[in-house]
């Protein structure tokens, strides 16, 4: 059965790296590859403008992300399949990629992924509290990946798959402006 994921190209290139990582017995390793290709990309703005930008070609691509593969110590699957990712042009999917790759390990694992977007970073405490209720929820355990973006105002949003609650303060106060555009 296939999902949304899987009907757009960083879905279908996940499920292929994924399939060869676990055909190699090396999903772990690949997965962490990809969270630090994540946080680099997340933390420097030249590399996503390398990425997603077309005025750079496929070569500079791969030169680059081979040279950033190197110095990062990426195994060698990761490192062939950022290759193949620059050479055909489908860079600027890597984010999909590895949220897709990132989806299909935690279903292996018997997980579930769930990203929760925050205002402000939550302590340990409320971090635990809330994975802890929503293992309890969801019936099954969640790997959570916090994100802060202050454009939210307050409250929370939690995305699990395709499903999202959306506790935010601006979504309230967007509700709140239509209504009244309404009325």
């Amino acid at each position: 059965m296939a999902d949304d994921s899987q009907n757009n190209v960083g879905g279908r290139y996940a499920q292929a790296l994924f399939d060869l990582a676990s055909d190699a017995d090396g999903i772990a390793a690949v997965e962490a590859d990809l969270n630090t290709l994540r946080a680099m990309r997340v933390e420097s703005p030249d590399l996503r403008r390398l990425l997603d930008s077309p005025v750079f070609d496929a070569a500079d691509r791969s030169r680059a992300l081979n040279a950033l593969a190197e110095r990062a110590g990426f195994q060698p699957l990761t490192r062939k399949f950022l290759g193949l990712l620059a050479a055909n042009r489908r860079t600027s999917s890597l984010p999909q990629v590895i949220a897709g790759f990132r989806r299909l390990s935690a279903e292996r694992r018997g997980a579930v992924e769930a990203e929760v977007v925050t205002a402000v970073p939550l302590t340990d405490a409320q971090r635990d509290s809330l994975a802890a209720a929503l293992g309890q929820s969801l019936g099954k355990a969640p790997e959570v990946t916090l994100r802060v973006d202050p454009a939210i105002l307050g409250g929370i949003k939690i995305k699990v798959g395709s499903r999202l609650f959306d506790a935010s303060i601006k979504s309230r106060l967007d509700q709140l402006k239509f209504a009244l555009q309404r009325a």
